[in-house]
């Protein structure tokens, strides 16, 4: 717990120093850009005093001071008006001050970048100098947004890093307790395969020892299918319609009479590559769904149809629906609408028909109170 709580406390820390750096780098950056815009102010009154300068000079005034202080402004964009006509135009393409209707719409940025400054050579009559940003102040101005955009982009990149991380350990715990259930489950296995022999030694009624051999098998299987978490599993050429089959009737034996079963299929076998005992664990968990979407009580009904090089088995019922909205979510590792579960089932079942089979699973249809159907597609194999 104090490991934990001082984990928290540095995180904390880190986020609040980030944001004190950030709104540091962000008012240094207001401040300089401020300071700019002030010198471009100053430089541009020295410029309209220039110009009055050289409107009221006579033939004894020494213009080399005005002019050059014209020269040394080679980056403000400047407009020069009297009597709402442009006069002049300075660092400004020509192609724009050629065209009266572009000119004027560049007047108008001008505007409202910075207020004109009022040239009044002679009592009645003045001009009006407009000029704009320079590029170097553009570039600071928009250099916050670049700031902050690189440092989402890196918040981005250092979450889902963290998060590909976590989920990497979450999985090595899942495997790894996954695992040690299957070890677990191994021992009182075999004493129960122990007892059955002793039960046919005391001649016990064989449809008994029958059955509770069942579901000792039943067990290894699931021992199997846990021990084959975290590891790639082996895929095998099989036909995935009597697989699915003896999944189906094994389920179908196991189940109230309330649920109508329902087995349809080619009468011909489809080859696929699968691992049956994990192929079996997906039919297990969309069966078990089904039914508990029906509450234990209505139809359901298992289809298997070859369409073209896929093979698509669909597990259709009657139970509440699923919204539109979660066609998705309900794959995703800890959605559950019950009461008591973890969410793993399904999200669990995309995992082995998506990553370990390459298969596909999708809600396909559903309605709310008349059921739904998720269907699962495979690459069949050509004879």
């Amino acid at each position: 717990m104090f490991f934990s709580d001082r984990r928290n406390t540095t995180r904390w820390f880190i986020i609040l120093a980030s944001f004190c750096i950030i709104s540091l780098i962000l008012w240094n950056t207001y401040t300089f850009f401020q300071i700019f815009k002030n010198e471009e102010r100053l430089k541009m009154n020295l410029w309209a005093k220039a110009q009055k300068s050289l409107i009221n000079a006579d033939e004894n005034t020494d213009v080399e001071l005005p002019l050059q202080i014209f020269s040394t402004n080679s980056s403000i964009p400047i407009i020069l008006t009297e009597n709402n006509k442009i006069i002049n135009a300075i660092n400004i393409d020509s192609i724009i001050i050629e065209s009266k209707s572009e000119s004027f719409r560049f007047l108008a940025n001008l505007k409202n970048e910075n207020d004109p400054i009022v040239i009044e050579y002679a009592p009645g009559k003045y001009q009006k100098l407009y000029y704009g940003n320079s590029e170097l102040l553009n570039k600071l101005k928009y250099y916050p947004v670049a700031l902050l955009l690189i440092i989402v982009l890196f918040a981005a990149l250092v979450y889902n890093f963290y998060r590909s991380t976590k989920m990497a350990t979450q999985n090595k715990l899942w495997a790894g307790m996954a695992k040690e259930t299957a070890h677990q489950i191994g021992t009182p296995l075999s004493s129960l395969i122990g007892w059955v022999e002793l039960l046919k030694a005391e001649n016990v009624s064989e449809s008994t020892t029958l059955e509770i051999e069942k579901d000792i098998e039943r067990l290894q299987t699931i021992t199997d299918r846990f021990s084959k978490i975290g590891s790639k599993p082996k895929l095998e050429k099989q036909d995935i319609i009597l697989a699915t089959k003896e999944t189906f009737v094994y389920l179908q034996s196991r189940f109230s009479k309330q649920v109508v079963f329902s087995f349809k299929a080619p009468e011909f076998p489809v080859f696929v590559m699968f691992n049956a005992t994990l192929h079996s664990w997906t039919i297990e968990n969309l069966v078990k769904n089904a039914i508990d979407a029906m509450k234990g009580k209505g139809y359901l009904d298992l289809v298997i149809e070859q369409d073209g090089d896929w093979v698509k088995i669909m597990v259709r019922d009657t139970g509440r629906g699923i919204p539109k909205n979660q066609f998705k979510t309900i794959f995703e590792p800890g959605f559950t609408t019950k009461k008591r579960g973890w969410g793993l089932g399904l999200s669990l079942t995309k995992r082995i028909v998506e990553e370990y089979h390459k298969g596909l699973i999708k809600v396909v249809q559903s309605e709310i109170g008349n059921g739904s159907t998720i269907q699962l597609s495979y690459k069949s194999l050509l004879d």
